[in-house]
């Protein structure tokens, strides 16, 4: 793999591309197989998930039964290796003293970022989602449409694998005939819901995820990914044939040495090395992009975190997919003459905007579920169903007090048993030795929870910006985050928890969350999610805008953004799947221009 240091970087190369998350990975994989020479900057170490998962260790075994520590702080199991909501020595700070207004940022510091330990739900926005202003008169509409992109989700569909069906159902599009593959069967506490969500009018359907349950067809989706190139096709096909069928050992947040799943590590980067035309830089801290005489992007100054030096790459073009936060702050901390308040930032846009998913929970318990037989319901490390939002024409007609969807995610069942008790002290209370046991057994299975993710319209209130004193270990100003949920947000999670006991009653169960908090008190902090996107908005005028269609910024025609910070809005489906395609699809523009000589 070639992994190099700083020191052995070329003169020069066609693409620098500063992250190898989702967006980095993408875009190294398709130029890069293309034929173009390119230089990934990856801000953590490098990272090799065939030798660095825990997949095969019982919840039991692992230390401190998995509990969340200052340096692992999802737990032991978590594929972040480095990094996470606190980074040392690499701060960044709130403008508001109140709790409520914190911004949570998550930076994972690893070859493959996010990608490592994501939930791997791939659902595609819908036509509603790309037009969204158009409809309820909130927010902005991208400047480009669901048709646009439709192609770019089936060729991503097609490359990391992903389960699922299609069912017609309302702005939940469908994928081609054969693209999807088998989803697996829903759990108990699944299927319960399933049966007892229709007397509510709820739909419960299979959710996509990026999950192999069976391998994928190396001898023909290489040609339809990469027709006319059978160099590319022998590649991918190669890496294709490396991957395994899921077989359900544990939880898809470890990591999967088997390459089952997606990670960028496992399933973009391997082609894109293979081709010769990939060089990648760990420990790479990306201070900020330079210009050239001509005004146009020339390179990328950073910290080799090793040696604390300062270094620089050329490339003709510079690609920055480092997420949503992280490429903003370069963007800002990158002053010039000709941009004194931040590279690509004569609209004075960039940071503005940011958004994440709306969060909120609610847990219960099942009588029904109870003493279910012994049973190991692990399966693809994830749900295997969902709620997709289903009130889109009653929402458009004015019956709900806020304007966008919510989908719903959930879990329960007797997955693989922690070392810690699955009795909770309550239901635990008055009993111990053979007793205890046979409650332990009773309850075990029978909790469900329930949580919203949906979509959060942006506003002036939230949105990045660099702090005036406080800088990094290397003397690099960070980031302060305003945070403002809107009226719009707290009423969707009103719903949400009241529809969630509706669910929970609907099954002769009952409600274990407080029924008194707040929607305040409900709902998740922002960032917390971990779906931050904008701060660099695509659109149509450059008046009022970053980035046009293509993710390329409008003031340095050879600077892209390939992360979420595009996005003009953050729908309820999860942003990795898009994140992807648009990669894809600036990736083939980047190379078209490319040969045009236009960049």
């Amino acid at each position: 793999m070639p992994i190099i240091t700083g020191s052995k970087s070329d003169a020069e190369y066609d693409v620098v591309i500063v992250g190898s998350g989702a967006g980095g990975g993408q875009m190294a994989y398709t130029l890069t197989l293309a034929g173009l020479k390119c230089v990934m900057l990856e801000a953590g170490r490098a990272y090799n998930p065939d030798v660095e998962t825990s997949m095969f260790q019982r919840p039991d075994q692992t230390p401190l039964l998995g509990v969340a520590t200052p340096d692992k702080q999802m737990g032991f199991t978590d594929a972040t290796i480095d990094g996470g909501w606190e980074v040392p020595g690499e701060p960044y700070t709130q403008a508001s003293t109140k709790p409520e207004e914190h911004f949570w940022w998550w930076r994972p510091r690893m070859l493959g970022g996010r990608t490592n330990h994501w939930g791997r739900i791939s659902l595609r926005n819908g036509p509603y989602d790309f037009k969204p202003r158009s409809r309820d008169g909130f927010g902005f509409d991208w400047p480009i449409r669901y048709a646009d992109l439709d192609p770019y989700y089936t060729r991503v569909e097609m490359l990391i694998g992903v389960y699922g069906s299609n069912e017609g159902l309302e702005n939940t599009p469908n994928s081609p005939p054969g693209v999807l593959l088998p989803p697996p069967k829903g759990r108990a506490a699944e299927l319960y819901l399933q049966k007892h969500a229709k007397k509510l009018g709820i739909p419960v359907i299979s959710i996509h995820r990026a999950v192999l349950t069976r391998p994928l067809d190396a001898d023909t989706i290489p040609a339809r990914l990469h027709p006319g190139n059978p160099w590319a096709q022998r590649i991918v096909a190669d890496s294709m044939r490396r991957r395994a069928a899921c077989f359900w050992a544990t939880d898809c947040h470890r990591g999967c040495n088997i390459r089952a799943n997606y990670q960028s590590t496992t399933v973009h980067l391997p082609p894109a090395l293979e081709t010769g035309n990939l060089e990648i830089v760990p420990n790479a801290h990306a201070r900020e992009v330079t210009l050239g005489r001509d005004g146009k992007a020339n390179g990328v100054l950073y910290i080799d975190k090793k040696t604390g030096q300062e270094a620089r790459v050329k490339g003709k073009v510079v690609v920055l997919a480092a997420s949503s936060g992280e490429s903003v702050r370069i963007l800002l901390n990158s002053k010039s003459a000709q941009f004194p308040r931040g590279l690509a930032n004569h609209s004075g846009l960039v940071g503005k905007y940011i958004m994440d998913s709306v969060g909120a929970s609610v847990s219960g318990q099942i009588p029904a579920l109870e003493n279910l037989p012994p049973h190991n319901e692990d399966g693809a490390g994830g749900p295997h169903l969902y709620i997709p939002w289903w009130l889109y024409r009653e929402q458009l007609g004015g019956k709900f007090n806020f304007a966008r969807g919510y989908h719903v995610e959930f879990g329960g069942s007797r997955g693989m048993p922690g070392g810690r008790s699955p009795l909770p002290d309550d239901l635990a209370r008055g009993t111990y030795g053979t007793k205890y046991k046979e409650e332990a057994r009773r309850f075990f299975g029978s909790q469900v929870g329930y949580t919203c993710r949906g979509e959060m319209i942006p506003n002036e209130n939230s949105f990045a910006e660099l702090d005036p004193q406080v800088k990094d270990r290397w003397g690099i100003p960070v980031l302060r985050w305003h945070w403002r949920w809107s009226d719009q947000e707290l009423n969707m999670v009103d719903h949400a928890t009241k529809t969630f006991a509706a669910m929970i009653g609907a099954m002769g169960g009952k409600v274990r969350s407080r029924q008194d908090r707040s929607s305040r008190d409900a709902i998740e902090p922002g960032g917390k999610v971990i779906h931050e996107v904008g701060g660099a908005l695509m659109g149509a005028d450059a008046r009022n805008s970053v980035c046009n269609g293509w993710s390329q910024t409008w003031d340095v025609k050879n600077l892209f953004l390939s992360d979420a910070a595009p996005f003009p809005s953050n729908s309820d489906k999860n942003p990795t799947l898009t994140i992807m395609a648009l990669a894809w699809r600036t990736a083939d523009y980047i190379v078209e221009q490319a040969r045009k000589g236009n960049l």
